[in-house]
């Protein structure tokens, strides 16, 4: 719904912007050459009065009446994609700029500075003329608004896309490497540089490895899911009470802590894959069965840290290559609610 509403708005701005450009220009150019040739105006007030189309304004407003349903369907509904916002807002945007630039801005900066209407601006209205040029003969607010965001939205659309990612910890099924509230970076071309939106590799640059915490969506699933990489393409993955084991080797577990101490809850234990070391959680109260499966060529098998309270690859499969996001590798800020202030005591990478 949101999407579509985005999409929508988007081709309203582009069809309303087209409309004002070349008719309403033209009503306005015909304004001011019959103002020029009447002498009807002496002022720069009476002139927009006179050349200035009314509905121009109404249909500018809106647009903007578009936008704001787009941003409050954006908070009530809390749905859409904001990749393909950011992609939808950056073509249009170029689109509507570039078209202002390089096609209409030429021709009607002419018509401003060359003959009656030239004349006219320039000798019979009283004052405001160089404002009256650059008005006439400038770009509408809604190409004005998009050739000034065009750049803003072009390098955050790279930089996301192609760069580096913020992303926040919703849940608690990375404790104790992440906690909720946690405000993490994610590396994009770690593992291949991707298009938005439609998640295509166009660029090799590496392959996920047994340890790293991944961002990815899940199959069937449109939400991020960040967890462990725990099983490459090929890997024979067995999960025995409790116990991890890949391609019939056990993954060495050591328990560092149990708590609390009087009665034991939760283990913390100390993993190691390959050669990454990293904290789990095992809850003493809970048994979710023995797991065994072999990785499919092209997938991911993904577990997360807190092992008994992670929705993961054992319940909603292996994790296919094209649902990628990237490699989760810092942590910048912790921020839990908008009661805490936020903190930064938890800075650092992610092990």
């Amino acid at each position: 719904m949101v999407n579509l509403i985005l999409i929508s708005v988007a081709a309203l701005s582009l069809v309303v912007w087209l409309v004002q450009e070349v008719k309403g220009r033209r009503q306005m150019q015909q304004a001011l050459q019959w103002c020029s040739e009447k002498r009807t105006a002496t002022d720069a007030a009476t002139l927009r009065q006179q050349a200035l189309p009314g509905w121009i304004e109404w249909t500018y407003r809106l647009v903007l009446l578009g936008w704001f349903v787009w941003i409050a369907s954006v908070v009530l509904i809390k749905d859409g994609d904001f990749a393909l916002a950011l992609v939808v807002l950056t073509i249009i945007a170029g689109i509507i700029g570039g078209l202002d630039r390089f096609v209409f801005e030429k021709a009607r900066q002419a018509y401003v500075s060359a003959g009656n209407v030239a004349v006219y601006i320039t000798y019979f209205i009283k004052k405001d003329q160089d404002s009256l040029k650059n008005e006439f003969a400038g770009a509408l607010p809604i190409a004005e608004n998009a050739r000034s965001f065009f750049p803003v939205l072009l390098v955050v659309l790279v930089l996301r896309s192609f760069v580096i990612e913020p992303f926040q910890i919703p849940s608690a099924s990375m404790v104790p490497s992440l906690e909720v509230g946690d405000y993490i970076l994610v590396n994009k071309f770690n593992y291949g540089l991707r298009l938005p939106v439609l998640g295509t590799k166009i660029f090799e640059v590496g392959e996920p490895k047994r340890g790293d915490v991944m961002v990815f969506f899940p199959p069937n699933d449109k939400r991020y899911f960040i967890k462990r990489v725990i099983g490459l393409p090929g890997d024979e993955i067995r999960y025995i009470n409790k116990q991890l084991y890949i391609n019939d080797e056990l993954v060495q577990q050591t328990v560092l802590a149990e708590v609390p101490p009087l009665q034991p809850i939760t283990q913390v234990i100390k993993e190691q894959l390959d050669n990454v070391d990293h904290l789990v959680h095992h809850d003493k109260r809970i048994y979710r069965g023995d797991f065994v499966t072999t990785v499919k060529p092209g997938h991911y098998f993904m577990m997360g840290d807190n092992r008994d309270n992670s929705s993961d690859s054992r319940v909603w499969g292996q994790v296919p290559e094209q649902n990628i996001v990237g490699q989760a590798f810092a942590i910048w800020m912790h921020w839990q609610s908008f009661n805490d202030l936020p903190n930064f005591s938890r800075v650092g990478r992610i092990r």
